[in-house]
């Protein structure tokens, strides 16, 4: 056999469709699993959990980096003789999906989906999702990934089926054979081993199993619905949790920032000198706070007034050059202090300090210092987490001024029925005439944003559901008991960071530190399309109950269930089900709260391995030899979520080795 005659011109696009077409005509893939499915009882197997790209848009070039590092590993592997999953998975669920589909439907906020209706807008998201995952799968077999990809073209068509006739009885050819059922049903039972392919993370199999994790946290007392101060998009109409925002959500803005003179009670003509950067939250002012061992300093100003302020913040803050130091003293010695705030004539801030029995009052706080601002830190408990934080510990007063509209409520005088994005200079206008203003200035700081609309944030009071992750401990983690572990996820989470191989290694520590450091985590979402939370409340008892499987739904259902039957796990057809309420009888709903998407990503390497109906398979491929992901954000998403999910219902981590990646940025520096 003579050899083919080689160009000695490369045309490297054209090199690669050949390779392409070559490995398609002689089914090279399909030939490699088969020698490798043989083979494992001499070889083994490389078990590999891939981490799922959203099916949102076509892939970008940094979806192909990463795609590329999981091919070659795959390949290595397969080199040395050992049989693979080989599974791709796709992210189909959660606001990124939801906000997409609103700009395709022209819709400009949630309240236009309700108009739509819940369950055509649930359809419109899946649909979308399965024809960009026929984008991304095609994208992905022209990168040369080897997978067990979906047909494209089945993709597309269940797609356009499920939006014209979700109850059709249809039937499609699996590994094993042919699988019948309606469309919902079988777009619900993708990437389960009867069909094969690319696991879809709005599968029921997905969703039932984060059911049952939620039960477990549940039953080691790790639910509870919260009230907290949390960044909130009206745009998008919910809460954003500290996951979703700490690593992406802050871009560089300039807004007006205001310093305000607070007269001081007892105190002729006297008053604190105070900065904020969001003068929206002044009418819900409750403190001042000031760093207890920070220098400060009684100035007679140029205007006439005498100011307490931060000696080091003189420079920045004060306006002329006839300001004269006449008396010094240490933040503690101003708490306690009592003064006059801006807006104390709103009903809404009488009402408050009238039920607290309470008085503006200046109080310590060690995170005070005089970089920048005056030295003296506005407290709204109502519009900041760590003013929210402060109101616990000093028993403060909490006003929340803002609906979920960024909308000021009722009791706030000129400000009610106004959007907090453009009320600025109405404060300004109020502070001028009342003589509280001192001067403005514009502020350049990282302020955060909606990760998916773009839109900025701002911290409203909200009822939310978390997941306890335990009390950080005043002493090395070695020194803790058995019973203080087992009462924090948090520690029996690190217990498995421990067993992992870092790739770099100074992956451990960014763990470590997240979860050293983090909050509770925030599952809830007030959206539509996604994991149904399997919460139900009961409103005569105020008592709640987590439902951990679809069978346990069945058991306990007492209203509702034949018009769920037959759909998947999604709005609006699981919110008809009711159950009664073990603790009181009465008749319960679900919450109509969604889940927050990194549950749906963190479950897979349950819900993929057959962990509730084929634990013979899971205990096979269970822990995972390798992820990879990009970092730094997936530390605290990703990686985290698979983590703590797996922390719950195994005692083994959930991959023994973790290589990851630094982000791929273009060539003029943008992400």
């Amino acid at each position: 056999m003579g050899f083919k005659e080689v160009s000695n011109k490369a045309g490297f696009v054209a090199l690669e469709r050949e390779i392409l077409d070559f490995w398609q005509e002689t089914k090279a893939f399909d030939e490699l699993r088969r020698m490798r499915a043989a083979g494992e009882a001499e070889h083994g197997i490389f078990s590999f959990i891939d981490g799922p790209i959203t099916a949102n848009n076509p892939m970008g070039v940094h979806h192909a980096w990463g795609r590329t590092y999981k091919d070659i590993y795959q390949r290595y592997y397969a080199m040395q003789g050992k049989n693979q999953r080989w599974q791709n998975g796709f992210d189909c669920q959660g606001l990124w999906v939801e906000v997409n589909a609103e700009k395709d439907l022209g819709f400009k906020s949630k309240r236009d989906i309700e108009q739509y209706g819940l369950a055509e807008f649930v359809k419109f998201c899946k649909a979308r999702v399965l024809r960009f995952a026929a984008v991304q799968t095609e994208q992905s077999i022209r990168l040369g990934y080897w997978m067990d990809w979906n047909d494209p073209a089945e993709l597309r068509g269940l797609g356009d089926l499920l939006v014209e006739d979700p109850g059709r009885v249809i039937t499609l050819q699996g590994p094993n054979g042919p699988v019948t059922d309606t469309v919902e049903q079988m777009v619900g039972r993708l990437g389960l081993s009867d069909l094969g392919g690319s696991y879809f993370t709005f599968s029921n199999e997905n969703n039932y199993q984060i059911w049952g994790f939620l039960k477990k946290c549940h039953d080691n007392g790790w639910i509870y619905k919260g009230e907290d101060v949390m960044p909130w998009c009206a745009r998008c109409g919910t809460a954003i949790s500290q996951h979703e925002i700490v690593t992406d959500g802050y871009f560089e803005v300039t807004h007006d920032s205001v310093f305000v003179r607070f007269p001081l009670v007892g105190r002729e003509n006297e008053a604190l000198l105070v900065w904020t950067t969001t003068p929206w939250t002044l009418s819900s002012n409750v403190a001042a706070a000031v760093g207890p061992e920070l220098d400060y300093v009684r100035v007679k100003a140029e205007d006439g007034w005498p100011y307490y302020m931060a000696e080091g913040a003189m420079k920045n803050t004060l306006q002329g050059k006839n300001n004269e130091v006449v008396g010094r003293l240490k933040g503690e010695e101003m708490v306690g202090w009592e003064y006059v705030g801006p807006f104390d004539d709103l009903p809404r801030v009488q009402q408050a300090f009238t039920e607290a029995g309470y008085t503006h009052r200046v109080v310590p706080w060690r995170e005070v210092g005089a970089e920048e601002g005056t030295g003296i830190v506005h407290i709204a408990p109502g519009c900041g987490a760590e003013d929210y934080g402060l109101s616990k510990e000093f028993n403060l007063p909490v006003i929340a001024p803002l609906d979920d509209n960024w909308i000021y409520v009722d009791g706030f005088g000129c400000l009610s029925v106004r959007q907090v994005a453009g009320v600025a200079e109405h404060v300004f206008a109020r502070l001028l005439e009342i003589g509280f203003f001192y001067r403005k200035q514009k502020y350049s700081h990282r302020y955060p944003h909606c990760w998916r609309c773009g839109s900025e944030l701002v911290y409203r009071l909200v009822d939310e559901w978390f997941i306890s992750m335990g009390q950080t401990c005043d002493k090395p983690r070695g020194e803790l008991t058995e019973a203080e572990k087992k009462a924090s996820l948090r520690y029996q989470i690190m217990d498995r960071v421990d067993q992992i191989n870092w790739y770099p290694w100074f992956g451990y520590d960014r763990e470590m530190d997240w979860l050293r450091n983090m909050h509770d985590w925030m599952i809830s979402k007030k959206r539509y399309y996604g994991l149904a939370l399997p919460i139900y409340e009961c409103d005569e008892c105020d008592q709640f109950t987590v439902i951990g499987s679809e069978d346990e739904l069945r058991e306990r259902a007492v209203e509702g269930w034949d018009e769920f039957a037959g759909h998947t796990p999604h709005r609006p057809y699981i919110d008809a089900v009711k159950i009664a309420c073990p603790h009181c009888g009465a008749k319960s709903s679900r919450i109509t709260d969604v889940g927050n998407p990194w549950l749906d990503a963190g479950i897979v390497a349950f819900s993929t391995l057959g962990y509730r109906h084929d634990r013979a398979h899971w205990e096979k491929w269970y822990p995972a030899d390798l992820i990879t992901e990009s970092f730094p954000g997936q530390f605290r998403n990703w990686f985290y979520s698979v983590l703590a999910q797996s922390t719950v219902l195994s005692e083994e981590p959930p991959f023994r080795n973790l290589f990851g990646y630094a982000t791929l940025f273009a060539e003029d520096g943008r992400e």
